[in-house]
């Protein structure tokens, strides 16, 4: 069993949900960033998903699109993204998943990219923008150094499910809502239809639920419908306000609602 979800299967042994924390690397500010992220740790979240910082990430809504252009243009490369989840990882032993895209990973370079993940304690990978059906040709070099982490849409066939739950590992990510990411008012009764066929077909692996979570009330929620819940935009709009009290007031009652 993997790190990750031997992890989350020690969370959902104590009948808590998983709330994993979406943060753009260096943002609002890489000179705290590796503290903020370990308070933010310390105060409830249980896996950080470090944003790699990109020019064009097309799942992403505009909050998040706003962050990774702020940190690009304050110089936040992918050794810099290595270099706090080592600071991080140094900490604590809670898993750090790096979510970037396929292009600044193939520039700097597979074996460089795999050799400093591991090394920086990085403990899986979520590319977005590569589809099943490259899934070999791009991950076969990483999987046995990270968890290699696919997400699953409300358009996924029933045996692209099956096939994304094989070929993942530590867990499968499924996307609640079509579009990007990004705060959301309403979920039709579609929506959790649909999450409970998934999570009924995800059979090899755990499963966590993103996009649109941004409040306990959306967490409770999906709750009967995962084994716990990613939450980014709501997290990175609270860090643009510049009131740090707040988001940490924030994960605490996102983490209230796993339990």
């Amino acid at each position: 069993m993997s790190k990750i979800k031997s992890y989350i299967q020690s969370i959902n042994n104590k009948n808590e949900k998983v709330l994993s924390i979406f943060l753009t690397s260096g943002y609002p500010n890489k000179n705290n960033f590796v503290e903020n992220a370990i308070e933010i740790l310390e105060n409830g979240a249980d896996i950080i998903e470090l944003g790699i910082p990109f020019s064009d990430p097309l799942a992403d809504g505009p909050t998040i699109q706003a962050s990774s252009q702020h940190s690009l243009e304050n110089g936040i490369t992918l050794k810099d993204s290595f270099e706090f989840a080592e600071r991080i990882k140094a900490k604590t032993d809670k898993p750090i998943i790096a979510m970037g895209y396929a292009n600044p990973i193939i520039t700097y370079g597979y074996e460089k990219f795999i050799k400093d993940a591991y090394n920086s304690g990085i403990d899986g990978l979520i590319v977005p923008d590569v589809p099943l059906e490259e899934h070999d040709y791009f991950f076969d070099p990483l999987k046995d150094e990270l968890d290699i982490i696919l997400l699953t849409t409300p358009t996924s066939s029933e045996d692209k499910i099956k096939k994304i739950d094989f070929r993942s590992s530590g867990f499968v990510y499924c996307v609640s809502v079509t579009g990007t990411t990004g705060v959301r008012n309403t979920f039709s009764n579609d929506v959790f239809d649909k999450l409970e066929k998934t999570y009924n077909l995800i059979q090899s692996n755990k499963m966590l639920i993103g996009f649109g979570i941004s409040n306990p009330d959306d967490v409770k929620k999906f709750s009967n419908y995962c084994d716990g819940v990613i939450v980014g935009s709501a997290v990175i709009k609270s860090l643009s306000s510049n009131r740090f009290e707040e988001t940490i007031k924030l994960i605490q009652s996102l983490k209230q609602a796993c339990k």
